[in-house]
């Protein structure tokens, strides 16, 4: 039986940067998806691999099961109910096993994500032969949670063969796990995040594996119910950005300026803390819902503003800020900034014919959009006969 699983990127409303230095930030799913497929190889195949396919890159990357066993010998697992971090030993170990393969010049960053896959499998699953096949709606490293939604969705097929998850098999179409099987979940895409990024903040992931809205600050995630369909496009600048730099500069900015910032700051939490209580305020009509979507553009503007007198716009998001604005459709950077991608509220009344042609504008820059939901579902998976 193949089982197959999906997971959502996320943006950050309001609050990026900002969050660091102790202010509230609101994240939310979207609806664009990670999908991972799993298939255990037969006995009668005979074929002692484990296969990990990008089939967007056109990648494929094999190890014999023997040569993992060998090379991951002391891990002694499987043990899947039991999340723990990759040791030091583990991570000499694998570190063989992904140099063994050989990545394209410019997707040497993919490493971090074959390492986290090798450790995450055999962790949950040990050492058996399968075939393992990723599909992203996501770019990588735009800032859309691409490497969360892959850590959760690959993990989601994993638990999904193991039995410490409860999940009817002969159900057809998309499947949520339960809450205690979620909170397993959400803690191994965790330490698969570590692998990647170093140091987390479990936000991505959590967004990922719960979906919805989300309020954060200091370590601390309260869901949020919207009572409001919101609808966003997503314009990715295709410009790459350095987080670690971006972040180390606006704590440089903040170190010269304390007072400023530390006003700055707290204007991004009152901003962050009035969106989330916007977004879950009831709106009965047709009139309530224009009320409300103004006001969010009004506080995503306003948080745009303050992330510039960060210092983590760039040149290309101002480009998208114009061209949206010729609308009258405020946007802001999400994420990290110095690129990546930019959101703007599309107005539920707003013509289809007005999208089309923001769209055209924005793409005849060199940008990729999308138009998609937020705050949807979480994790999802399925089951149905290997092909």
């Amino acid at each position: 039986m193949e089982i197959k699983a999906r997971a959502p990127g996320k943006v950050i409303l309001a609050g990026e940067h900002a969050v660091v230095h102790g202010s509230t930030a609101v994240a939310a799913s979207i609806g664009l998806f990670t999908s991972c497929s799993l298939r255990f190889h037969s006995d009668s195949e005979n074929d002692d691999t484990l296969k990990l396919t990008l089939k967007d890159l056109g990648l494929e990357f094999s190890w014999s099961v023997g040569r993992i066993r060998e090379t991951l010998s002391h891990l002694g697992g499987p043990f899947p109910l039991t999340p723990t971090s990759c040791s030091r030993e583990t991570i000499r170990s694998i570190s063989v096993l992904v140099e063994e393969q050989s990545f394209p010049e410019a997707r040497i960053e993919l490493a971090t994500g074959v390492f986290a896959f090798i450790w995450l499998y055999t962790s949950i699953q040990g050492f058996k032969p399968a075939t393992v096949v990723v599909i992203s709606d996501l770019p990588v490293g735009a800032g859309l949670g691409s490497s969360a939604a892959f850590c959760v969705s690959l993990i989601a097929t994993l638990l999904a063969h193991s039995d410490c998850v409860s999940l009817d098999k002969n159900q057809q179409g998309w499947l949520s796990y339960g809450d205690s099987d979620l909170d397993l979940l959400n803690k191994w895409a965790f330490e698969g995040e570590k692998i990647i990024h170093g140091k987390p903040s479990g936000l991505d992931n959590t967004v990922s594996t719960y979906g919805n809205i989300i309020k954060f600050r200091s370590g601390n995630l309260t869901p949020i119910k919207s009572n409001t369909p919101l609808k966003m496009l997503i314009t990715n600048t295709k410009v790459g950005r350095n987080t670690k730099a971006l972040v180390g500069g606006v704590s440089e900015r903040t170190f010269r300026h304390p007072y400023a910032m530390s006003s700055v700051f707290n204007a991004v939490d009152s901003i962050s803390k009035e969106l989330s209580t916007l977004i879950e305020s009831p709106a009965p009509d047709v009139l309530s819902v224009t009320e409300k979507e103004e006001k969010l553009q009004e506080l995503m503007e306003m948080n745009q503003g303050l992330l510039q007198c960060m210092g983590v716009s760039h040149a290309v998001i101002e480009t998208v800020l114009r061209t949206t604005l010729k609308y009258r459709l405020p946007s802001k950077l999400t994420g990290a900034g110095g690129g990546g991608c930019v959101l703007t509220l599309l107005p539920a009344l707003l013509s289809r014919t007005i999208v089309d042609k923001v769209k055209t504008e924005l793409e005849s820059c060199g940008f990729q959009c999308w138009v998609a939901g937020i705050g949807g579902n979480g994790v999802e998976v399925c089951f149905g006969e290997s092909s």
